[in-house]
Formats: structure tokens, C-alpha cells, sequence
């Protein structure tokens, strides 16, 4: 099984449907600079889901389709879903757009609260990991899952009692225009880079 990540959102059609694809786009742009016979399918698993349930089944919301198309994303088969704790228990990774919503997770299964993390927290978390005691990296399954796990169980670690600060939310765009979802697509562009970073090190960031 693919090693997990969770994206949740309120409403599932604007911040955690970018967060998901710009995952899957940064990480997928980092293995073909290491390994181009890698398939991402194999190492990670990149999906979202939404706090309420009111746009089960629609697809993302247009400026935050745009975004990720601009950068060079797809949104093929999105399809919004209504959060789950089924959902929760099978992530291995959890990245929340704002506290309320890890909150949320925390109160529906108090036992993922040790991988679950606002993604600005976890992008502020990332400056101070020292990746070098890690597992190594590398692009076979289970190489890159024992990374991936020991690097969550790290940053959790150094997270200790620290609460996310409330510049770490992503504000909600829906209903704003393009340079809002740009800036909340920058915010978590920014986050994620780390994340893979330390996941796959070893390439120059595109330009």
C-alpha cells in the first residue's frame, strides 16, 4: 500500500483538492529528476476529503481547477467527498487546511491526532528536522513508506506540545477571486516543496 496522504478541507472543492494535486505535481516532477522508471502510484497516494458534505460528488472549484492547471497539475476524476473516519484511519499522513479542521479529525479518531497537522504547522515544522538521521531515501516502495514514516513520527515529535499559530490556516478562497487562490496555491506549493524535500532529497527545485 502506498504510503497516505490526507488533505481536508471544509467544504473539499478549494484548498485540500489543491493540496492533493500539488502533491501529487511536486512529487511527481521530483521523481522524474531521480528516478525516471519510478511510478508514483507505488511510493504515494495523495486524496482529500471535506469537514460537511455539501458538494459530495462536484468537481473542484474553478479557480482552484486554474491553479493547479497553471502550474502544470491535472484534475482529471476529481470528485468532492464528505470526510470519513474510515478515511482517517487509513491515512498516514493528515494535513488539515486550518486548526478547526485537525480538531475535527482529532474529535472523530482521537488516535490519529499523532499524524495529523495543519499544513502551514507542518511546513514551519519541516525548517527543523535534521533529515540526516532519517531512514534513507529512495524511490523503491518500501524504502520511500520507512522515510515517509519515520520523517511524520519526527516531526511529531518536535512538534511536542507546540499549537499551529494561527498564521499557519490556510484562508478559505471560495467565492474570491483568482490572486486569493493563487496566494493560498503559493502557501501550499510552499509547504509541500518541504515535505518533499525531505521525502525525496537530491534535485534542485524547478525554477
Amino acid at each position: 500500500m502506498p504510503f497516505t496522504v490526507l488533505h481536508v478541507c471544509m467544504g473539499n472543492i478549494c484548498r485540500s483538492p489543491m493540496a492533493e494535486r500539488l502533491l501529487v505535481l511536486a512529487a511527481t516532477q521530483r521523481l522524474g529528476k531521480l528516478d525516471a522508471d519510478a511510478e508514483l502510484g507505488d511510493l504515494l497516494r495523495s486524496v482529500s476529503a471535506g469537514t460537511g458534505g455539501w458538494h459530495e460528488g462536484e468537481e473542484m472549484n474553478p479557480p482552484a481547477a486554474r491553479q493547479i492547471t497553471l502550474r502544470g497539475g491535472s484534475t482529471d476524476g476529481f470528485a468532492a467527498r464528505k470526510l470519513t473516519s474510515a478515511q482517517l484511519d487509513e491515512a498516514d499522513l493528515i494535513l488539515t487546511a486550518t486548526a478547526d479542521q485537525s480538531d475535527y479529525v482529532h474529535a472523530l479518531v482521537p488516535g490519529a491526532a499523532a499524524r495529523t497537522f495543519v499544513l502551514g504547522h507542518l511546513g514551519r515544522l519541516l525548517r527543523d528536522i535534521e533529515t540526516t538521521s532519517l531512514p534513507p531515501a529512495g524511490t523503491e516502495p518500501e524504502t520511500f513508506a520507512a522515510r515517509a514514516t519515520a520523517l511524520v513520527a519526527a516531526i511529531n515529535e518536535h512538534r511536542g506540545e507546540a499549537e499551529p499559530q494561527s498564521g499557519d490556516d490556510l484562508d478559505d478562497p471560495w467565492g474570491r477571486g483568482d490572486q486569493t487562490f493563487q496566494r493560498i496555491a503559493d502557501d501550499i506549493d510552499e509547504a509541500l516543496y518541504a515535505f518533499v524535500d525531505a521525502l525525496l532529497p537530491g534535485a534542485p527545485r524547478p525554477a
